[in-house]
């Protein structure tokens, strides 16, 4: 004996389930840097990705044509920053692999203690000078610090879903706003300072595992490097924490200005 038609009842239900499940999966691919999106491409020109052979391990900034600053935390033995680049999978016009000539973490880094992120700051020195135009240029450095409520834009190929680890093909972009020095206290109380940053929104947009060492951007100037945050990321209440790079101005132009 055949199978009876469904009834109105149980058709509903099914729409219901099949449109709760489509916009569950448009959730999921529209959901990226944690509430952000695909950047336009090279709209980021000082943008940088530090590699171990094929393997993503950090993001950096291009601060000269010689020249990335990323976290201390990334320094490896041996790897290589590709500027230029949008997809990690295809080759990009702009795109540049550089050998790494030197890498100076700021002098009161702590490396001995990872629970320590004071001064999580480090200067890369590539091999050559990057080809510079349009979609490869270094980015300006702070003249004055980051004030609370101002918009910003972070960026980086760090997963896009937290706590598991999903890793997007393209460079992705959100939008953030600097929380108060106060309202950073309050979320991680006992481990703020001044030569730390906060900021992130209402939507939970954030940074997150791989996008260490990459940019804050406010105004166009660089007010911060990726260090780190809550686990799992994305919280609204725990704020991504960023290297407050206006401490630094100083440090960074003396070191360039000692090697070139």
């Amino acid at each position: 004996m055949g199978r009876p038609p469904p009834s109105a009842t149980q058709m509903w239900i099914l729409l219901f389930l099949l449109m709760g499940a489509w916009a569950g999966l448009t959730s999921a691919q529209g959901s990226k840097v944690l509430g952000g999106q695909e950047c336009k491409p090279h709209s980021q020109p000082w943008q940088a990705a530090l590699f171990q052979g094929e393997r993503l391990i950090c993001g950096g900034v291009l601060v000269g044509d010689r020249w990335v600053l990323t976290a201390a935390h990334c320094k490896k033995p041996k790897y290589s920053v590709r500027l230029g680049d949008h997809s990690l999978h295809s080759r990009d016009e702009p795109e540049q692999e550089m050998q790494v000539a030197r890498s100076i973490q700021h002098p009161c880094f702590n490396s001995s203690n990872p629970e320590d992120h004071s001064h999580d700051v480090m200067l890369i020195r590539m091999q050559n000078s990057a080809d510079l135009g349009d979609k490869v240029k270094p980015i300006r450095l702070p003249n004055q610090c980051s004030k609370a409520g101002q918009k910003c834009t972070i960026s980086g190929w760090g997963t896009v879903t937290s706590p598991r680890e999903n890793f997007p093909d393209t460079l992705n972009c959100a939008q953030v706003k600097i929380f108060s020095q106060n309202q950073c206290e309050r979320a991680y109380p006992g481990k703020i300072n001044d030569v730390m940053i906060c900021a992130g929104s209402s939507n939970g947009a954030d940074t997150c595992q791989g996008d260490s060492g990459g940019p804050l951007v406010c105004n166009g100037m660089l007010q911060g490097i990726t260090s780190w945050g809550s686990d799992p990321c994305g919280k609204p209440e725990k704020p991504g924490v960023y290297t407050n790079i206006c401490r630094y101005t100083d440090w960074i132009k003396k070191t360039m200005d000692n090697r070139n």
